[in-house]
């Protein structure tokens, strides 16, 4: 028996699915990670380590009787809450072809298409709200933060990480030393996570950033790892159609001069929260 009623999805105001300019629209988003379902677990080395370290985070009297594992993707960590936490576990993601990709390996009693800015539940039905690397996509980080009050239950719990100001910083310069296009995903500034988390009716109990940098051994590696995982450049402004040799040529140089004895850098600039709903 369902207990955490899954509600119709409403949809959002046309103002608020896709801001022109700032974030890519959810559609393409939910489709790119659609047909990354796939490959994604294969390069997903940074989104295990970083949802690795938000489990960490979690506070160690947590026993929840109902969690949510928010942009779930191929369910790796909604089947690490299931063997943490014996409790009802909900998957939900705005990729269907992660969801057909998951429900086959278990983890939650419920697969869920849904957005965290109009997420499909009721009230105050959740203890444990847990979503690594995937409010980055969501124009509206404050709805974000108001779902997610909604849905916890008093004394409940938002863990998240997102994505900051700063990532993939080696690869913006590189492509700003080529052309003027925007050729690197846009996150938000560190300090908006600050002021909206502290603007919110959630109780801030930490919120910090954190570097984690990979490497890879030429530009090419970088950029099919972005693509099998479906967060290739997906923002409004990107270039149409192929790119030419000579551009490639000079990014390709301009990266270079970020060389290490590790290879080519890619850093990411990673947002830990966790944010507890007062009793």
């Amino acid at each position: 028996m369902v207990t955490c009623r899954v509600r119709p999805a409403h949809r959002l105001p046309e103002s608020q699915e896709a801001q022109p300019g700032l974030l890519p629209d959810k559609r393409q988003v939910a489709a790119s990670f659609s047909r990354a379902a796939a490959s994604y677990d294969a390069v997903a080395e940074l989104q295990r380590s970083v949802g690795d370290e938000l489990l960490a985070r979690l506070p160690t009297d947590m026993q929840p009787r109902r969690w949510l594992d928010l942009g779930s993707g191929t369910g790796h960590f909604t089947r690490a809450l299931a063997a943490h936490f014996n409790a009802e576990g909900l998957a939900l993601d705005i990729a269907e072809g992660m969801l057909r990709h998951a429900r086959p390996l278990g983890g939650a009693a419920h697969f869920i298409v849904g957005d965290a800015e109009a997420l499909p539940l009721q009230d105050a039905c959740l203890d444990l709200l847990f979503s690594s690397l995937a409010l980055q996509w969501c124009a509206d980080f404050a709805l974000v933060l108001q779902e997610a009050t909604r849905v916890l239950r008093p004394g409940g719990v938002l863990a998240f990480s997102s994505l900051c100001v700063g990532t993939l910083q080696e690869l913006r310069d590189s492509w700003q030393a080529v052309d003027g296009f925007v050729h690197v995903n846009r996150f938000r500034h560190f300090e908006d996570y600050q002021r909206l988390c502290a603007a919110s009716e959630l109780q801030v109990l930490s919120l910090q950033r954190q570097a984690h940098r990979l490497h890879f051994p030429d530009l090419r590696s970088l950029t099919r790892s972005l693509k099998d995982i479906g967060a290739h450049n997906l923002n409004p402004g990107r270039p149409d159609g192929l790119t030419g040799r000579a551009r490639i040529a000079a990014l390709l140089s301009a990266y270079e001069r970020y060389r290490e004895t590790d290879g080519l850098p890619a850093t990411y600039q990673v947002v830990y929260g966790v944010l507890r709903k007062p009793f």
